[in-house]
């Protein structure tokens, strides 16, 4: 079933089941992202994608990569709201990333298209930069497309994190998909980035375990 609805002002079609990103996507329209990969199931964590929708009148936010598209739904991918938030996650997440006082990656992108100041909540940000965001593309590849489940996530609240469980771990050395995945280049730059139990993912890969 064809559905046609409005995105930045252009009619786009698309297929009933697809999701508001897919079908701007497909339409040569950019939003950004820093949870999604197309081969995962939506997970709408990181609402850098967020989008204004409005039908009958009435307008929402919404996360473009888990809401689908509806018949005349009209889409807005940039306005001065949508900046907005796109700006202020940017800047909240950033303390995290940091290293040297500079941010990388899709962050630092994103950041300077829109007009992000990184340092704005630095002074605030008490637990250990870490350069990771917890997007889970690197858990979520792995789970759901690999197969292998040797990543997951630990602990709670400014604690959690992201682990190679060493059981598991040793399907790394030869698949290193999640490498390509990382939006901050946390993974490709520092393979050693969680260490459990005494594990070391660069040790598998230096050949030493």
């Amino acid at each position: 079933m064809t559905i046609t609805l409005q995105i930045d002002g252009k009619e786009v079609k698309a297929t009933k089941g697809m999701t508001v990103l897919e079908s701007a996507r497909e339409a040569g329209i950019e939003i950004p992202t820093l949870c999604y990969h197309e081969k995962l199931e939506p997970y709408g964590v990181c609402r850098i994608c967020s989008v204004e929708v409005e039908k009958k009148g009435k307008t929402r936010i919404v996360a473009s990569c888990g809401f689908p598209v509806e018949q005349g739904l009209v889409v807005r991918t940039r306005s001065p709201r949508i900046d907005k938030i796109r700006k202020v996650i940017i800047e909240l997440v950033a303390p995290t990333t940091m290293i040297d006082g500079e941010v990388a990656g899709e962050i630092k992108k994103i950041g300077n298209e829109y007009g992000a100041d990184i340092h704005r909540f630095e002074s605030r940000f008490r637990a250990k930069p870490t350069r990771c965001i917890l997007c889970g593309q690197c858990v979520r590849y792995c789970d759901e497309v690999v197969g292998e489940h040797a990543i997951g996530f630990m602990g709670r609240g400014i604690d959690r994190r992201v682990a190679f469980f060493p059981e598991k771990a040793r399907a790394c050395l030869t698949c290193q998909a999640c490498f390509n995945l990382c939006p901050t280049g946390k993974i490709p730059s520092e393979t050693d980035f969680v260490v459990f139990d005494g594990f070391s993912v660069d040790d598998y890969l230096a050949g030493e375990l």
